[in-house]
């Protein structure tokens, strides 16, 4: 189930225009995802005072947009093994263009929170399905580790750039932070259109999972709403607990049926990679821990500190700078020392990182605090994502891409939802609201000593991986003839068995 594009040049060669034109299309719909989820947070105030908006309903222009990109990411992922992926992929980035429209010609909350849920519906579909192309377009080994650093650092880098675009615009209109993504999805789906290689589609001669489609994404979405909701409906509430325990019914449900389908939607076996699992933890672990951080940061710098949205913005840009001049030598770091090394490399640098900012007071201190502990957090992150990347989908057949990039980009919106609503909720605990900047500082610190913990946990996992690779021969768990990793992120063939 291989490309046309796939047979391609040895790695020391160049690649040709048009898979520097695929990749280019690929990287702006992810610098699109990422450059929606930064941008709306610094709105929010906007649009609530501009369509009368409560500060419940404005928290559903974000989850909104979380419920439909996280619940729906696996059932995306096999949709483009299933129909193919250069379809889903280009269906789904203009669905992603005109809902971008639609949210910024909108004038009510209720039609807001549609678009939004609708935008994050549409990335569920673009980000497995552009992950899987790239996967299966570019050789495994030199040639993919160093699509997938440039790939990977694009959504770092239009995070980044979502915070101060948003600072800018924002002063404008709200309108125009919505409304930014859709030229750009526009120009990206023509160029698409030309550059995108046909793919060939799984033949399904076991049939389509249904019930798995059914009962995988109806957890998801109850999971992701729960988690969302729980902070504000209470932990232990009957109604967080009620969500918790049908959530968890319906997984085991879903678990149930695709042991027993011809064609799952996920096909349990990739899990018996210890690899594998590794690099869904730790992208649970990584996003989860950055999204939480950004959300105190922000809150410090604007509620404390008095800085502007722009300010605040800026203070994250080196962290950005840093990812983005690192783009294309990540690759070659992986190749060197595999990925355990640079995603152990990684999430050390993170823990530094979230441990210097603790030291923060209500005096800036820009050069000696929060620079260092920035410049920290974009090495961190252009070590860590794209490796975490490489190691989920190496050894992956090409039919199964898609599911895996589905399950890498579920981890990843679990992660974040998950994370954030328990520093939300150990920040509420505090209950220092309403009272005076020191109390709502040292409100801030437990949440950060979380996030610190968060890190900690993602540096012990991906560590059981180096120990192992030390004691054991790894298994690598795939469904293909294709050559696999002898090693987790190295492209040395192995013989591969499921």
């Amino acid at each position: 189930m291989t490309s046309p594009l796939t047979v391609s040049p040895p790695s020391q060669e160049r690649w040709s225009p048009r898979l520097w034109g695929t990749l280019l299309v690929l990287c702006a719909a992810m610098f699109l995802d990422a450059l929606d989820v930064s941008m709306v947070g610094v709105a929010l105030p906007s649009i609530g005072a501009d369509l009368g908006l409560s500060t419940s309903t404005l928290q559903w222009i974000v989850s909104g947009y979380i419920l439909g990109y996280g619940g729906l990411l696996l059932l995306g992922g096999r949709a483009a093994d299933l129909l193919g992926r250069r379809r889903v992929f280009l269906i789904a980035l203009a669905v992603f263009a005109l809902a971008s429209l639609l949210g910024g010609l909108v004038d009510s909350g209720p039609l807001l929170i549609a678009s939004r849920f609708i935008k994050g519906l549409s990335a569920a579909f673009t980000a497995p399905a552009g992950l899987s192309i790239i996967t299966t377009t570019f050789k495994e080994g030199p040639q993919r580790n160093r699509a997938l650093s440039i790939y990977t650092t694009c959504a770092a880098t239009g995070f980044s750039m979502g915070l101060v675009l948003s600072g800018l615009l924002t002063e404008l209109s709200w309108r125009w932070t919505m409304l930014l993504p859709a030229p750009i999805a526009l120009i990206a789906l023509v160029v698409g259109l030309r550059m995108i290689p046909h793919s060939a589609r799984d033949d399904a001669r076991g049939g389509y999972d249904l019930p798995g489609a059914v009962t995988g994404t109806a957890a998801m979405l109850l999971l992701v709403f729960t988690v969302v909701e729980a902070p504000a409906a209470g932990w232990t509430s009957a109604r967080t607990l009620l969500s918790f325990l049908a959530s968890a019914v319906l997984l085991a449900a879903f678990v149930a049926i695709e042991r027993r389908s011809a064609s799952p939607l996920l096909r349990l076996g990739v899990l018996r990679s210890g690899s594998q699992v590794r690099a869904q933890l730790g992208a649970a672990a990584f996003f989860g821990s950055y999204v939480a951080f950004q959300f105190i940061v922000t809150q410090y710098m604007q509620s404390l500190l008095g800085w502007s949205a722009l300010q605040t913005a800026l203070a994250f840009l080196p962290a950005g700078l840093l990812v983005a001049l690192s783009s294309t030598g990540i690759g070659a770091l992986v190749d060197r020392f595999g990925t355990p090394r640079v995603i152990a490399t990684g999430f050390a640098l993170l823990v530094v990182s979230y441990a210097i900012f603790l030291q923060v007071d209500l005096t800036p201190r820009y050069a000696a605090v929060i620079l260092p502990a920035m410049l920290l957090l974009g090495a961190a992150c252009a070590l860590t994502f794209p490796s975490l990347n490489i190691q989920a989908t190496t050894g992956v057949a090409d039919e199964e891409q898609g599911m895996v990039s589905g399950l890498l980009n579920t981890s990843v919106q679990v992660g974040g939802a998950l994370f954030l609503a328990v520093v939300t909720a150990v920040i509420t605990a505090g209950g220092a609201e309403g009272g005076s900047k020191q109390e709502v500082l040292d409100s801030f610190r437990p949440g950060l000593a979380v996030v610190t913990a968060i890190a900690v946990a993602g540096l012990l996992i991906t560590l059981t991986g180096l120990r192992r690779r030390r004691t054991d021969r790894p298994t690598i768990v795939v469904a293909s003839s294709a050559p696999a990793p002898a090693a987790e992120g190295r492209a040395e063939p192995v013989a591969v068995r499921d």
